[in-house]
């Protein structure tokens, strides 16, 4: 009996293997990326790099197993819902007002922890964020809001 269900598990994966994965395509073009064209302090920068850009940017860096099923599914959900909630690729896209709610939200958010996700740290050990660099970034995030009103 357990031959037979591990051999239907064994099975299933494989053919899960054949589901196609749309994955969110990326872009080099950064002509509304926040990095590119703000001045963004080089600590502030790393972290938006490290711990954001992957599912907030058209520059996610896909590892090995964003193309192995189920994990895959995760992953593209994660990278389509981060994109379609704050996408810094897109950041000269918004007004004044609507940058400053984001970085509002992302202050919070970061300061509380929330981000980035833990499921992301499993895998991403750098992207973890001390309380010095969540205290910095929130401090940045509320600076760079109240910069855009002066």
């Amino acid at each position: 009996m357990k031959k037979i269900i591990w051999i239907t598990l064994i099975v299933v994966i494989l053919g899960m293997q054949l589901v196609p994965v749309n994955r969110p395509e990326n872009s080099d073009d950064l002509s509304k990326d926040l990095i590119a064209n703000n001045q963004i302090p080089e600590n502030i920068s790393n972290i938006l790099k490290n711990s954001c850009y992957d599912c907030h940017s058209n520059q996610t860096n896909y590892p090995w197993y964003a193309y192995v099923a189920p994990v895959s599914f995760l992953v593209v959900n994660d990278v389509n819902e981060g994109r379609e909630e704050l996408n810094f690729s897109e950041w000269e896209n918004r007004d004044k007002s609507k940058k400053a709610k984001a970085l509002d939200e992302m202050a919070e958010e970061v300061e509380e922890g929330e981000m980035p996700m833990e499921i992301y740290l499993i895998t991403h050990s750098n992207a973890k964020l001390s309380d010095k660099q969540r205290k910095e970034f929130a401090e940045w995030a509320e600076n760079y809001a109240e910069s855009l009103f002066e």
